[in-house]
């Protein structure tokens, strides 16, 4: 028995369309199938404009370029999340200020966001955790009264609602994945949204190079030329062929993700040694991922490889940012972070992907079990 952490699921029409993509002899970025990608976006998610990108760091980074950062200032965000949440405005020169998260949710703790405001303040990031929404109204209104963007750092959160708005469309700008451990992927791409009709002109600028190269092919310009900074942010049409496919059956792929991680939280309910996720009910979720919380690192440690020993993969998640070698020299953080801190040490994260549901009952059986067998095992393994 071998059960991945994560399997790329497809759809069936992924090659079909590649086919039709490489037909029409145009491959680089900016066809028919980009169009189709970022106007279903745009349609789904209620979405002003949609730029898609090689990656969600490319569309973070345009997003930071569009804030116009220059060094000293300061953009909040929490220090749970990826490393390219923060990079990407460190290379504009920016400070990344740190705050604690929700022990709930695992989303960026909304009450502490406004004591870390100061007058270099630009920008707040919010991260989306598995899919599950910050809280947004709280965020926008701390962001109004102090003249801030927020970004949505929605990786993880396609297909995710707060209070029936699309995740990604509720900040100035937001960001998408559809890196392969995503719901919906296509090996490597993201989105930019743009909310905030001021970014689009642009953004669009920055794509392509730091050119007016879209004014041109509308037939506005009779060349194109450079004007501002930029870099090569369009994604190929073989690549958004892949991701048209699965954009197609995002509702199908969403509601057999839920259905496994439904039945991960039913079947824990009553077990009272570790915590499950929570999910707030202004959010509807993405089933992105199902974690658990365990007593302790040495107890997570000992489960990790007592599920490796039964054939199946589970893994932990972030170190925190502030803690690592480089966000620790180039970050601050505000306040003191003891729930980022003991999430870090305790989570796992089960598999989650719509062709695990014929493993599930095994894989739920042996998580029972290994609580129960791990929480006595004295030796510490190290992760």
């Amino acid at each position: 028995m071998n059960i991945p952490f994560n399997k790329p699921y497809l759809v069936g029409n992924e090659q079909d369309y590649i086919n039709q993509a490489i037909l029409t002899g145009h491959l680089s970025g900016g066809g028919e199938y980009t169009r189709l990608c970022e106007l279903f976006i745009e349609e789904n998610l209620s979405v002003k404009k949609t730029l898609l990108t090689p990656s969600c760091t490319a569309a973070l980074e345009m997003a930071a370029m569009l804030l116009d950062l220059r060094p000293g200032d300061e953009v909040i965000m929490p220090s749970y999340t990826f490393v390219t949440t923060a990079s990407s405005f460190v290379l504009r020169g920016a400070t990344p200020i740190f705050v604690d998260i929700r022990f709930d949710t695992l989303n960026i703790d909304e009450t502490k966001i406004e004591a870390a405001i100061t007058s270099k303040t630009k920008a707040i990031v919010v991260v989306h955790y598995a899919g599950v929404a910050c809280e947004m109204d709280s965020i926008m209104r701390i962001a109004e009264a102090h003249g801030l963007i927020v970004v949505e750092d929605a990786a993880q959160a396609l297909g995710s609602t707060f209070n029936k708005k699309p995740l990604g469309s509720i900040g100035h700008l937001g960001t998408i994945s559809f890196h392969a451990t995503k719901n919906i992927i296509c090996g490597e791409a993201g989105a930019l949204c743009i909310n905030d009709e001021r970014f689009i002109d642009r953004a669009q600028i920055i794509r392509d190079k730091g050119t007016n190269r879209q004014k041109f092919i509308n037939g506005e310009v009779d060349k194109y030329t450079w004007i501002d900074i930029g870099s090569s942010y369009l994604t190929n049409e073989i690549t958004a062929a892949f991701l048209y496919a699965q954009l197609e059956k995002m509702i199908e792929i969403t509601t057999k993700r839920l259905e496994i991680w439904n039945s991960y939280h039913l079947s824990f309910e009553r077990i009272t040694n570790f915590v499950r996720p929570t999910v707030p009910g202004f959010c509807n979720h993405n089933a992105h991922i199902y974690y658990l919380l365990l007593e302790n690192e040495q107890v997570r440690n000992n489960f990790i490889w007592r599920m490796r020993e039964l054939g199946i993969q589970c893994t932990t998640h972030y170190v925190p940012l502030h803690t690592s070698t480089y966000g620790s020299k180039v970050g601050r953080v505000h306040g003191d972070l003891p729930i980022t801190i003991d999430i870090s040490n305790r989570i796992v994260r089960l598999p989650l992907y719509p062709d695990v549901y014929e493993n599930l009952q095994y894989i739920i059986s042996k998580v029972i079990t290994s609580i129960a067998v791990d929480n006595k095992i004295e030796k510490i393994y190290e992760i």
